[in-house]
């Protein structure tokens, strides 16, 4: 009988050892964004004319695995915000849109890269409303953990 509880006490044991182990691998870190370096695009307060073709530059990082990636411009001209930037843009007065632009793509990150560059070319058509926009840009970990960046520009 001893032999029996001493049995179950060394399994309650490694159980809770291999359980420990395992919680020490799981990633509870943000990945990041990074649109500071000479070069990004767009950055806060940016601006973007109609009709013309920009590139979407940014760097990417996780201590991990990075997952996806996806951006999302849309109009501002309720003076919503999204923003995640300290620096206030001066926004126009409040519209109501007749043909604003709204972009949503999602862009593929090879897996288990911990780093990610984009180079992308968008183009704003030339009959889209101007004025006040969000970029908002959502980076996503293997783990599942989100990052957005959110920055206000303006479609001339």
């Amino acid at each position: 009988m001893k032999n029996k509880y001493f049995f179950i006490g060394i399994l309650t044991v490694l159980s809770m050892l291999a359980a420990c182990k395992k919680e020490e691998n799981i990633d509870t870190t943000y990945p990041e964004i990074d649109n500071s370096p000479a070069g990004s695009f767009p950055i806060q307060c940016s601006t973007i004319k109609r009709g013309e073709k920009f590139h979407f530059r940014a760097s990417f990082r996780d201590n991990v695995a990075l997952g996806s990636l996806s951006i999302d411009i849309h109009h501002n001209f309720d003076q919503h915000s999204h923003s995640t930037e300290v620096n206030i843009c001066t926004p126009e007065p409040v519209k109501l849109p007749v043909n604003p632009f709204l972009l949503i793509k999602a862009f593929p990150i090879s897996s288990g890269q911990k780093t990610y560059s984009i180079d992308e070319e968008l183009t704003i058509p030339l009959e889209v409303d101007p004025g006040d926009y969000h970029f908002l840009i959502r980076l996503t970990d293997q783990a599942g953990w989100q990052t957005i960046k959110g920055i206000s520009i303006k479609i001339i």
